[in-house]
Order: C-alpha cells, then structure tokens, then sequence
C-alpha cells in the first residue's frame, strides 16, 4: 500500500518514472530572467536598509554582499528543491543528467555546490580581479619595483585571457544551445545539469487567440508611438477647427478683439515674455512661437491660421492714461 502511495504521489508531481520531457528555450531563457530580476530586487531592497547611513558604506563590501544574498537564495531553493525561483515559477526544475530518457534524478550535492561554486564564485573573481593582483603584489615584499611591475603586467594579461577564454566559451555554449536546446548556461554544461519539467502534463493557461491579440495591440501601440511625434497637433487641431465653426476673417476677429491682442500669448494664455509676431495681429511670446514654427516650418498663426512670414519683434503702440 505504501508503494502505491509513493507511486501516486510521484506522478502526481512529474518525478514518477518515463522519460523526462524537454523544455523549450524560450522557457530557459525567462527562467534565468527571472533569477537575474529577483537578485536585483533583493539587492535593492537591502540596499535601502543603509540609505539614511553615510553614502557609500556598502561599496567596498558590494561584491561579497552580493555573493552572500545569492548563496541565501541558493540554500533555499535550488539546494531545497533542485530548482531556482525562476525555474519554479515555469514549472521547471534540473535533472541530474543530461539523459532524458532516463527517470528523474535530482541533483546530488556535489552538482548543487558546483552550480554555486560556477555562477557566483566566477562572478566574485571577475569583481575582485585586480584587487587580489594588488594584494598579491604588496604580499612579495623581497621583490624589487621593476620586477614587481612586470609580475603585476603579466597578471593583469593572464586575467584578461581567462576573462576573454570564458566570455568565448560562454559564447560558444550560448549558440549551442540555440542549436539543441539544452544547457543555456556554461555551468550546467559542467555540471551535467539538465533543466526539465517539473510538472509534465502542465496545461496552458492562455490560448493562442490570446497571445496573437495582445501581439496585435502591442504592434499597433509601437506603430502610434511611431507616428505620433511626427503629427504636427496644433495645426490639425486649428484646421479642424476652421472646417467645423468656419474661419474668422481678419477685420472680424479685429473688431472682436481691437487693441487686446498685445496683452496675452497666443499659445500660452499668459503676459508675452519678448512679445513676436509672424506678421498677423497676434502676439506670442518668443519661446512659445519659436518652438511652434519649429513644429511647423510653414510659419503660419497657430490663432487665425495665417500664413506668416518671417518671426519678428512685435511692434505695440503705447497708450498714455490722463491722471
């Protein structure tokens, strides 16, 4: 009876016996998106508990800090359950071969250490690179200064070849990958880590009639906000306005607004600040109908929709009140 529970139990969670079923990339990839937003977030979070402390307090021990927080979530999770935080969001989780024909194995420690040692160690060394060459060279104490130039210079080169030799690797396992699908990362390529389906028969939560409408949508957003810069709003605004309530003539609009014109911008409503014309009645302040015209080279009165000519100072007769 307690055989055909365990049975039961391991089907139910995918682990039962049968071949493991391969996932896609795309999955992969969104798995170690996940991982990367969730280690940035986590850093954000224990950054702002120093941000009322001196600025700069946590710098010097940014990178250790760094490897402390990711090996806090490596003993949580992928020690735990054989998959990260992002792994466990897709139903994913690693298989402890690369032979999916077999049963599922987890990962044994020795694969987990591996997988840590790999992903923050390296990350940690390339940080600390050249402060431990500093250290290393300030430890040769008998060495003389032109010696200990040239073993610092030849550190520095042999770092830099290890960090080219392993960005070139990385590369390399990255198009690999592309190719047969499996291990997106160098270490799970060491480490014989396979990443499989937690939950095989995980049915999908949005169709594709879904996914093409939100595509269509998000296209047609990209292409408005392509479009839209190049819309001139205020001559439209102003020609939609003359077709609906016609356009006011010049001694019509004169004889509504007479000598008023001058105080306020036509654009801003507000007192004109070094008053310009286009060679209408209309007063505008410089800055407003000089970014207007460079919206629109035609030169025309975003108010009466005149063609102007060239922008110049406005020209306003002075009255003199009797006291």
């Amino acid at each position: 009876m307690a055989g055909m529970v365990s049975e039961k139990e391991a089907a139910a969670d995918g682990s039962g016996p049968g071949p493991q079923v391969p996932v896609l990339r795309i999955n992969q990839l969104d798995a170690l998106e996940l991982d990367s937003a969730l280690e940035q977030l986590l850093w954000t979070q224990f950054s702002k508990c120093f941000q009322n402390f001196r600025p700069g307090l946590l710098t010097p021990l940014e990178p250790e800090l760094k490897v402390l927080l990711h090996l806090l979530l490596w003993r949580f999770t992928l020690y735990s359950n054989n998959a990260t935080v992002g792994q466990s969001l897709l139903s994913l989780r690693y298989h402890g071969t690369a032979d999916l024909s077999c049963d599922y194995r987890p990962l044994t420690t020795r694969q987990k250490l591996s997988l840590a040692v790999l992903t923050a160690g390296v990350r940690w060394l390339q940080e600390r690179s050249y402060n431990l060459l500093s250290l290393m060279g300030c430890s040769q104490g008998h060495v003389s200064a032109r010696d200990e130039g040239l073993l610092q210079k030849s550190l520095r080169s042999a770092v830099t070849v290890i960090s080219g030799v392993t960005k070139l690797a990385s590369l390399i396992n990255f198009l690999m990958f592309l190719r047969s699908g499996r291990h997106s990362v160098l270490a799970e390529r060491i480490t014989d880590a396979q990443v499989v389906f937690s939950k095989p028969n995980v049915v999908r939560d949005m169709n594709y009639q879904y996914m093409v409408r939100e595509m269509l949508w998000h296209s047609f957003a990209e292409f408005l906000i392509f479009l839209l810069p190049l819309v001139n709003t205020v001559k439209l605004k102003e020609s939609l306005r003359s077709f609906v309530f016609g356009r006011v003539t010049n001694d019509k609009e004169g004889t509504r607004e007479g000598r008023d014109t001058w105080k306020e911008c036509g654009l801003c409503g507000e007192w004109p600040t070094m008053p310009h014309s286009v060679g209408c009645r209309h007063v505008f302040c410089y800055y407003c109908i000089r970014s207007h015209c460079i919206d629109d080279a035609a030169m025309v009165c975003p108010k009466c929709g005149a063609e102007g000519g060239v922008l110049e100072p406005a020209r306003m007769e002075m009255e003199r009140i009797g006291m």
